[in-house]
């Protein structure tokens, strides 16, 4: 099992925002997976693995394919009361799912 965690790139976000971002995104993922997926991710030891997106579209095109796979997933959209304007999307989280799923999603992009 794993989750996927995308975060924008092109938006110039510190590493700390970066880093709250992305964990919004992996907690709401994992909300939206079943009982047996939350188990078996917590049970292996919660892989994660942080990638980047370079656009608003790139990221809610990923989306788009995770929903389609049937694969728990989160964009979230930023409060905006430090960096970004409110409302723009700046991370997706993909999973907790098989990790060959997630990959067929995510396997093109970039370590963050």
């Amino acid at each position: 099992m794993k989750q996927a965690i995308v975060v924008r790139a092109d938006l110039g976000m510190g590493m700390g925002k970066v880093a709250a971002q992305a964990s919004h995104a992996s907690l709401r993922a994992f909300e939206y997976a079943d009982d047996r997926a939350q188990r078996a991710w917590k049970q292996g030891g919660q892989k994660k693995i942080v990638l980047k997106a370079n656009s608003e579209r790139e990221l809610y095109e990923l989306n788009e394919e995770a929903k389609a796979a049937g694969l728990p997933s989160a964009v979230i959209e930023d409060a905006g009361h430090t960096q970004v304007e409110p409302g723009t999307p700046t991370a997706l989280a993909i999973g907790p799912a098989p990790e060959a799923d997630v990959d067929a999603i995510t396997g093109d992009l970039s370590l963050f």
